[in-house]
């Protein structure tokens, strides 16, 4: 991850149709920050900055180290197993092969396929929450099922790693199908959208202005709606 007080490998793009927003992604080793051909040099490197910080908050969000996957896991057991499911690791693997996770019941351990990382938030956590509930049901059947219901995001998530596993497949990577080894054809066939934009390198962030909100000005640019000289900055948004 790139320090965000690093800026020797920031590529700065100025257009003249971007009005009133400002967007950075990853682009191999490089940042690429857009910005409106109109902001003057003391604005690009304010929101320069400003936006890599935001692609850095992001990226470790989305990339989570194994004491944080574990305890999202315990949060997740909580709020929706009602505390049951008590692994006793949870940690990023290499070598889940087609596998995006796995549970071994008699010792209480759950691997997750480090090519989750960088995707979805709720993506993540619903193969996590897979993952607990084969520690109150070993197998797939209806009791196993039920305990998912309570994520709203299940079969969401579920079309999304498939539309993953179908895009890896017709491009001949040999990357994880399934989750724990459950069967391809056992995934609904309804595919998220963001299938087709997901990135694992590449996270973007735009930053557009609120309904009547004034233009940044040299030195006083903020983030968020808060006041820019006595008037409102642009709002952040961030575009998955």
């Amino acid at each position: 991850m790139q320090p965000t007080d690093d800026l020797s490998q920031v590529e700065v793009r100025r257009s003249r149709r971007r009005a009133r927003t400002v967007t950075a992604w990853r682009e191999g080793d490089k940042t690429i920050v857009a910005i409106p051909a109109r902001f003057t040099r003391a604005q690009e490197l304010e929101w320069v900055r400003r936006m890599m910080t935001r692609l850095a908050a992001q990226e470790r969000r989305r990339r989570p180290s194994d004491e944080e996957l574990a305890a999202r896991a315990a949060d997740l057991s909580a709020r929706y197993l009602g505390g049951r499911a008590r692994p006793t690791s949870v940690a990023w693997s290499s070598n889940q092969g087609r596998r995006w996770g796995s549970c071994t019941p008699s010792d209480g351990t759950i691997r997750l396929s480090d090519r989750l990382r960088g995707m979805p938030r709720w993506v993540v956590d619903y193969v996590l929450l897979h993952e607990l509930a084969h520690l109150l049901h070993a197998g797939h059947g209806p009791d196993f099922w039920a305990e998912l219901d309570a994520y709203p995001r299940t079969q969401r998530a579920r079309g999304f790693l498939e539309g993953v596993a179908y895009a890896s497949d017709r491009a001949g990577a040999d990357g994880p199908s399934d989750v724990d080894g459950e069967a391809p054809s056992d995934v609904d066939d309804a595919v998220d959208d963001d299938a087709a934009a997901l990135q694992a390198t590449d996270v973007a962030v735009a930053i557009e202005p609120g309904d009547g909100a004034a233009e940044p000005r040299d030195g006083a640019v903020a983030l968020d709606g808060a006041p820019v000289g006595g008037r409102t900055a642009p709002k952040a948004h961030v575009r998955r």
